[in-house]
């Protein structure tokens, strides 16, 4: 499937910014120019800043225009986060060679997890581990659990997310490279049907200094 014109264009700006082509503190070309220089409508030029600014890459300063971050943010509960996949969100953060590898198995559920997805200690969850490499240097890994039977967050009406930093799991250690000692950025997330059935469980770490900060956005009922 084609993807969608403002994607394309916000993923370029997104890799010249990662690569330092656009560095801190620039300005962007205007909204006209954009338009001028992809032929499409300024409508697209608009989604493009737009997912541009909920992946933290741009700011607007009224009257003046759109200029390139100091540090990257980590936009979460953006739905182009959430529901695209991994390649997607770091090919769109870098212009560097991004690779990700998942692994799946079975496992059997912990107290913890068992208490989350209402099942018996010693049920069968699915369990994925995703784990992304930059240029060879890792740069997040995560492990995904679902009742057997699920797949995706298809029938999801709710995402609850924790973040801190913590002194990650052994095999997150090991894969981040991290020393003795260090914390890392870590997120955990549960997404819910709307009759409050946990559909997925998933902790992700990432190196303590990959993002400035995360930011989370929502939509607030008028």
């Amino acid at each position: 499937m084609t993807e969608p014109a403002y994607v394309s264009i916000a993923g370029e700006y997104a890799r010249k910014i990662r690569g330092e082509e656009l560095p801190a503190g620039i300005q962007l070309p205007s909204y006209a120019e954009i338009a001028s220089r992809y032929g499409v409508s300024d409508i697209v030029v608009r989604k493009a800043i737009e997912l541009l600014q909920n992946q933290g890459l741009v700011h607007a300063i009224r009257r003046r225009g759109v200029f390139v971050t100091a540090q990257p943010n980590l936009v979460r509960v953006s739905p182009e986060r959430q529901l695209e996949s991994a390649e997607s969100t770091f090919d769109g953060e870098s212009s560097s060679t991004v690779q990700v590898e998942r692994f799946s198995d079975t496992v059997v559920a912990t107290a913890e997890l068992a208490d989350a997805f209402s099942v018996e200690p010693g049920a069968t969850l699915s369990h994925v581990v995703t784990r992304a490499s930059e240029d060879a240097r890792p740069i997040s890994i995560s492990d995904t659990f679902q009742p057997e039977g699920f797949s995706g967050i298809a029938g999801a009406k709710f995402l609850e997310e924790t973040i801190a930093d913590r002194l990650p799991t052994p095999s997150h250690a090991e894969w981040l490279r991290a020393t003795p000692g260090d914390l890392v950025k870590t997120v955990h997330q549960k997404f819910s049907a709307a009759d409050g059935r946990v559909l997925m469980v998933s902790d992700i770490s990432y190196p303590r200094d990959r993002y400035e900060s995360f930011v989370f956005r929502m939509v607030l009922d008028s």
